[in-house]
């Protein structure tokens, strides 16, 4: 028999994260700009080391995981996917205006998105609790980052700063304010039921953590043979970096392996990120949407600069 569990304006759970299940006003939310913490991180390269442990994380998620299995191009097209995710993501914090303008697109995409799992429980993608999910994992992705490849310590104020920063861009997707955790406490309360209570080895997160090493379908025939030694390599330091930045709740689930000695060596790997990365150009260290925006912002501040010292 087919059910519905869940309705495109109604959480799954009563509450969001460490609150009551009372109506909260939601603030307006505020583009990015120079100066936050989202606007000099999100757009490294580097940034991508946790992208895949976040992905993995809401594809354990049984309704996301669902729709994703049902509904996303991942197998025929994943790198055309992943170009486009990280393009949305970007925009999120590099766009200013349009910024607001994408969190709306990406909820008016979502809207008609839906699917049954194989025990006849229709999910949607715009339920409360699987959309609020997909954005906080990116939270427990920065702070991975931060901890684990950023050359400076992760202070208890910058952490406060980047967890103040990722609400407002959970306002920006228009996230429903009960979701939103008060606290970083509050967060981790709700990260860590979230791992232990709803998450399961879904076969999607199986399957992409499987398909790491392999050449993308979309490459021409004649091209695999001289591309395979190369996805080999890199998609088994993905598939190796993915498992070192998931929860160890989230590995035992999945059943991957993690030993001290691959902890030790995604640290030292970290480390040699961590001093690598800052030192080279900054094309090279930004992807080209976060390189362009913040071009642009420096050149609007030589601008404002130059009217106010202007002869009047």
């Amino acid at each position: 028999m087919l059910t519905d569990r869940t309705s495109p304006e109604t959480p799954e759970t009563g509450a969001g994260p460490g609150t009551a299940a009372v109506a909260t006003a939601r603030p307006d939310p505020v583009p990015f700009g120079p100066g936050s913490i989202l606007w000099e991180e999100v757009g490294l390269y580097m940034s991508a080391v946790a992208g895949n442990s976040a992905f993995i994380l809401q594809a354990m998620h049984p309704a996301i995981g669902t729709v994703v299995d049902q509904l996303s191009s991942f197998r025929s097209d994943p790198v055309g996917r992943a170009q486009r995710s990280f393009a949305s993501v970007q925009t999120w914090v590099y766009g200013g205006q349009e910024a607001i303008n994408e969190g709306r697109r990406l909820r008016e995409m979502h809207k008609p998105l839906s699917a049954v799992d194989e025990e006849g429980v229709r999910h949607h993608a715009l339920s409360a609790d699987p959309w609020a999910w997909v954005h906080l994992t990116g939270f427990y992705a920065a702070v991975t980052v931060a901890r684990s490849f950023s050359p400076s310590t992760l202070t208890p104020e910058r952490e406060q700063q980047l967890f103040d920063e990722f609400m407002n861009l959970g306002r920006i997707l228009q996230v429903p304010e009960r979701m939103l955790p008060a606290t970083i406490a509050d967060f981790w309360e709700y990260f860590d039921r979230m791992v232990a209570d709803t998450l399961v080895p879904h076969r999607v997160a199986l399957e992409v953590l499987d398909r790491m090493d392999k050449v993308p379908p979309t490459v021409p025939a004649a091209l695999r043979p001289l591309l395979a030694p190369l996805s080999l390599t890199t998609g088994r330091l993905a598939r190796f970096i993915t498992t070192g930045t998931l929860p160890p709740g989230a590995r035992e689930k999945l059943g991957l392996s993690w030993t001290a000695r691959d902890e030790r060596r995604l640290r030292a790997f970290g480390q040699v990120l961590g001093r690598v990365v800052p030192v080279l150009p900054e094309r090279l260290q930004y992807m080209p949407i976060a390189y362009r925006a913040r071009q642009a912002a420096r050149a609007q501040e030589r601008l404002r600069a130059v009217l106010e010292t202007r002869p009047m």
